[in-house]
């Protein structure tokens, strides 16, 4: 597969799962968060599907298209390491939702940051919530679900919070 044909790919499976979610998340309390804000098309699309004050997203700088750079107190820059213990710590479990798209596109950085990203997210999680990765994670907290929509293969995986 071509780069152009898996990037097509990719963003395909990230709108059909965030479809998803966006109705999983309605009528349900809680924030919701966008880890690895990028370019801001994800953050856009969460934002246009959901209520915008209800989102926060991370990235260590902001890169995102003008358009989809979130208020600035809903934008939470630095390291994830840093950032993301940080919120967690102030609000534990406050999640419903977190969208994480975090993929170095380094095999060796990925498996890295797997491990970090494991340990990260779940104390952002309440009870029940969804978690939605490009990356396979690993913690006994996350219970891996079978994907609710139809796209490729290990493209996406999808947690719940026990």
């Amino acid at each position: 597969m071509s780069r152009l044909d898996s990037f097509i790919a990719r963003l395909s499976a990230q709108r059909e799962l965030l479809n998803w979610a966006i109705e999983w998340v309605r009528g349900r309390e809680g924030l919701v968060l966008e880890v690895g804000l990028g370019n801001g098309r994800t953050y856009d699309h969460l934002r246009a599907g959901l209520t915008a004050d209800r989102i926060y997203a991370f990235d260590r700088a902001n890169n995102a298209n003008p358009r989809s750079i979130p208020p600035a107190d809903r934008l939470v820059l630095g390291e994830f390491g840093d950032t993301l213990q940080a919120f967690a710590a102030q609000r534990p479990g406050a999640a419903i939702l977190v969208h994480s798209d975090v993929g170095l596109g380094d095999p060796d950085a990925n498996a890295r940051q797997v491990v970090q990203m494991s340990g990260w997210l779940p104390p952002l999680l309440g009870h029940g919530a969804l978690l939605l990765s490009d990356q396979k994670l690993t913690h006994p907290d996350l219970l891996l679900q079978p994907v609710p929509v139809p796209i490729p293969p290990d493209r996406y995986f999808v947690y719940l919070k026990a």
